[in-house]
């Protein structure tokens, strides 16, 4: 997602559903997960708070391997 969108452009990310798309989106293009926050917000106005608890779940299978 290498693109910058004007602010009154930006469709709004507040439904769970697709949320966890656009992070698999970002994640299938490469990104690591400390760049999904600053990739995402690029291209849409994000519900922060949905956000982070779909990181935070997807980050826990992670956390057990380590």
């Amino acid at each position: 997602m290498e693109r910058y969108v004007e602010d009154y452009q930006k469709r709004r990310l507040t439904e769970r559903v697709d949320i966890l798309t656009a992070i698999n989106i970002l994640k299938s293009q490469g990104y690591d997960h400390d760049e999904l926050i600053a990739e995402i917000t690029k291209v849409f106005y994000v519900d922060l708070d949905a956000f982070k608890e779909i990181v935070r779940v997807d980050r826990r299978p992670d956390e057990r391997a380590a």
